[in-house]
């Protein structure tokens, strides 16, 4: 919504497992208990006003709202799973989502909201899969009633993995016949903000899929850090990893090296197992009573079935025994919650004198292949668990979890302005957050890849324009990119102006032969390069910055949750 424009009516992981062998490392993220209210406070607040923006907050563990606070309801007055962030509050979160209220946002054009779910490790898997539906609940139906209304996602511990999740399925949606979406239009969707992302890929930089992946999202001018080396490691559940489709380049994913659940070091096979047997087990019971009857046998429940799995999923594949898959391989592969039996086959590598040897359905097998497999499962064993004693040594806990120096809680305050890093990860987040919401105020087109791609091309189609002063030369007219309205802009927003690159002045009329061409009044610079001697000025566009200088950073002081000795 513009200025003056009138309103319509109203990884697991932050979470766990990073103790070895069964042993859950679990993070906190303390919930602000509201004080006592009357019945009249506790009145339902309808989504009916709509916002240019709005982010959809998610919470680590604990961190989520509770019953007293003011729900969001649809239009036709049924409980949404969702509180606006000023019925709600976030020691985490609350830095970067309300950020946007403090910049130059016009009142009632932004807001955020924080999304219910279990927030709790009983049901770790079930807990997160809640999340994700909450959060594509309350998009969609804001979407019905405000189609114009962008959205941010923004996810810490827990919550990261519900957002990375729901990211996930927004930009990876399939369009349908009609031309609609199953959850909101991908483009609806400017930024996703991820706070230990535990399906991090090893490599990765924090902003994948962008231009820049270790300098900032596509779209945003200021650069995170310097550099371009990724942190080490991977996330702790790998098996919750995948792109994001039509938002790449539009997600920032922060992680601290040091945090376990979003660095964890390649080669620690057990730990991982450790991480997916956890998910399928009442990780808070463990947590609180240690191993009692009722706790050992969910444990046993869980590593029975886990193991059921992975004798039927080799007795389904004839030649298991000359593949490269080792046993561990399998049990890391079926402990996925999501793991369909069935659906994945081994490639057959082995070789009995330098000829392969596929073993017929039926046939037994044949034991001249049990040398190589006890050898291939000894040396995969070693090989993929290499790093899994140093990290078990030192302390994963105390590393990723202990209070006031665990590595799960750098974001809030990990600037490093000598090394070219002035702001923290949450502090970026906010300036990233208020850049996107005065846009969407300003009634800006998405800067989707598309847009960003034709802007770049004219503005390189002006600067290499053809000036001649040839006599017989006839001036040749700038070749400019349309100008694009994204969807999603709000249609009493007056169409803003195009950058100067895409919109230049027409080309003038061809002159006569005997003159000579005009030279424009001044080009458009490309970053990286340097105007020849002679050339024209430099074209001049004022910019504003979402961006100060912080002087400080704000740690939330809380307390965390620590399993018993």
């Amino acid at each position: 919504m513009n200025v003056g424009k009138s309103k319509r009516a109203r990884v697991a992981l932050s979470a766990f497992a990073i103790g070895a062998l069964g042993a859950g490392v679990v993070v906190a993220a303390p919930w602000s208990t509201p004080s006592t209210t009357s019945e009249a406070s506790i009145e339902l607040v309808s989504t009916a006003t709509c916002y240019d923006m709005v982010s959809i907050a998610i919470g680590g563990r604990g961190d989520t709202p509770r019953e007293g606070v003011k729900w969001l309801t649809t239009p036709e007055g049924e409980r949404l799973p969702a509180a606006m962030s000023g019925d709600y509050s976030s020691d985490w979160i609350d830095q970067a989502v309300r950020a946007p209220n403090n910049g130059n946002v016009v009142p009632d054009s932004y807001a955020a909201v924080y999304v219910e779910y279990p927030a709790d490790l009983a049901s770790y898997e079930n807990a997160v899969q809640t999340g994700v539906t909450n959060s594509q609940t309350i998009m969609r139906t804001i979407s019905a009633s405000c189609p114009d209304t962008r959205f941010a996602i923004v996810g810490y511990s827990e919550g990261a993995d519900v957002a990375r999740r729901t990211a996930m399925e927004v930009g990876n949606q399939v369009v349908s016949a009609d031309g609609t979406y199953g959850i909101v239009d991908p483009n609806q969707v400017v930024g996703v903000v991820i706070f230990a992302d535990a399906g991090r890929v090893s490599g990765d930089g924090p902003f994948p899929g962008a231009e820049n992946p270790f300098g900032n999202p596509d779209g945003f001018d200021t650069k995170y850090q310097n550099g371009n080396t990724a942190v080490p490691g991977q996330g702790a559940l790998p098996g919750t990893s995948g792109g994001f489709g039509a938002l790449d380049g539009r997600v920032a994913s922060f992680c601290s090296d040091g945090d376990l659940t979003c660095a964890l070091p390649e080669n620690t096979s057990l730990i991982h197992l450790a991480a997916n047997v956890g998910r399928q087990v009442n990780a808070d019971a463990l947590q609180n009573e240690q191993l009692t009857p009722a706790t050992g046998a969910d444990l046993a429940l869980a590593l029975g079935r886990i193991a059921v799995n992975a004798f039927n999923d080799i007795a389904s594949q004839p030649n298991w025994m000359q593949s490269d898959e080792t046993f561990l391989d399998v049990l890391i592969k079926v402990s996925e919650p999501g793991y369909k039996p069935g659906t994945v086959t081994t490639p057959v590598s082995a070789k009995v004198d330098g000829e392969q040897e596929p073993i017929e359905t039926g046939q037994m097998i044949d034991l001249v292949y049990l040398p190589q497999k006890i050898f291939r499962e000894i040396t995969g064993f070693i090989s993929s668990n290499q790093n899994t004693v140093p990290v078990i040594m030192n302390d994963p806990y105390g590393l990723t979890l202990g209070p006031g120096t665990g590595h799960h809680f750098d974001y809030w305050r990990d600037a490093d302005a000598a090394n070219g890093k002035p702001l923290t990860s949450v502090q970026y987040a906010a300036a990233w957050l208020t850049e996107l919401a005065e846009e969407a105020n300003r009634g800006e087109p998405v800067k989707t890849k598309e847009v960003q791609e034709k802007a770049g091309r004219a503005a390189v189609e002006t600067i290499v324009a053809p000036v001649t002063t040839s006599a017989m030369a006839t001036p040749k007219a700038t070749t400019t990119a349309p100008v694009t309205t994204s969807p999603v802009v709000t249609p009493a927003a007056p169409a803003a102006p195009a950058p100067a690159a895409e919109s230049p002045a027409p080309a003038p009329a061809p002159a006569p032969a005997t003159e000579t061409a005009t030279t424009p009044e001044c080009t458009v610079a490309v970053e990286g390069e340097t105007p020849a001697e002679g050339a024209p000025p430099v074209c001049v566009t004022a910019t504003e910055t979402a961006v100060e200088t912080a002087t400080e950073t704000v740690v939330p002081t809380t307390t965390e949750a620590v399993p018993a000795p």
